[in-house]
């Protein structure tokens, strides 16, 4: 082997070790599949872990802080801010979201900025304020400040409709390496694919992480309703305007006055 090849498979090497502390994280959430049934008016999934130190783990009786997020499914969304002019509410100005996940949420055992530093937070987009919501910005799509007045509002309004959340003390240690945390799903919650990604902190640093996934998705009546939608848009439509013109006829023939 010559010296550059050897340097090079000694930068490989470097570049893919793994960081010295030996902690790995295990979970578990409590339903992977949730139905969604004409009935359904939100749930709550629970995800359990646990710390599995090793033999270069940080020392005993160091704390631990976890952060738990949970985001799907993603698409397109355009916010749009209006002004009232001459009366009336008008459309001023729109920007696009790419790619934004319809539903996320960060959840903690203690506040964020005491578990990681800003610059940590950014790295590892821990936080509301550090998640990755790209826009498009004329030819570009780039990520801006958690001020930036559309994000400001786009958050919110998603937060008004429990989509978006932060909770800081949802995450319960049971034991110094045992945990556990509720994850609130409102009757809004869009059908997808969901993905949970864990975070564990020590003393401000990422030690470790590990990621699980589950569905939401729809049953009976409402998914054949949803398959039609999708798959067949012309007989989907249809059949909505023949079932229109029926329920019209037979209204008509029911308080029809002779």
């Amino acid at each position: 082997m010559t010296a550059k090849a050897f340097l090079a498979a000694l930068l490989i090497a470097f570049a893919t070790m793994k960081p010295a502390s030996a902690e790995n994280l295990i979970v578990s959430v409590s339903n992977h599949r949730i139905t969604v049934t004409p009935n359904y008016s939100g749930e709550e999934l629970v995800l359990f872990g646990s710390i599995e130190r090793g033999g270069k783990s940080l020392p005993e009786g160091t704390s631990y802080d976890i952060v738990v997020t949970v985001s799907g499914p993603r698409g397109d969304v355009v916010t749009r801010r209006k002004e009232r002019k001459l009366g009336v509410w008008v459309n001023v100005d729109s920007r696009e979201f790419i790619q934004v996940p319809g539903y996320l949420g960060i959840f903690a055992n203690r506040p964020i900025d005491n578990i990681a530093s800003p610059d940590t937070q950014r790295r590892q987009q821990v936080g509301l304020a550090s998640f990755s919501l790209p826009q498009r910005m004329g030819p570009d799509i780039a990520n801006v400040v958690a001020s930036d007045p559309f994000r400001s509002a786009f958050v919110r309004l998603r937060t008004e409709h429990g989509l978006y959340r932060e909770q800081t003390s949802a995450v319960t240690f049971l034991t110094p390496t045992l945990f556990r945390t509720g994850i609130p799903l409102p009757a809004e919650v869009p059908i997808g694919t969901y993905d949970i990604d864990i975070k564990l902190f020590a003393n401000g640093a990422f030690v470790a992480r590990t990621d699980t996934a589950f569905d939401i998705v729809k049953v009976g009546f409402e998914q054949f309703v949803a398959n039609a939608a999708r798959y067949h848009g012309f007989l989907y439509g249809l059949a909505t305007a023949l079932m229109a013109i029926m329920t019209g006829w037979l209204a008509s023939v029911i308080f029809r006055r002779d």
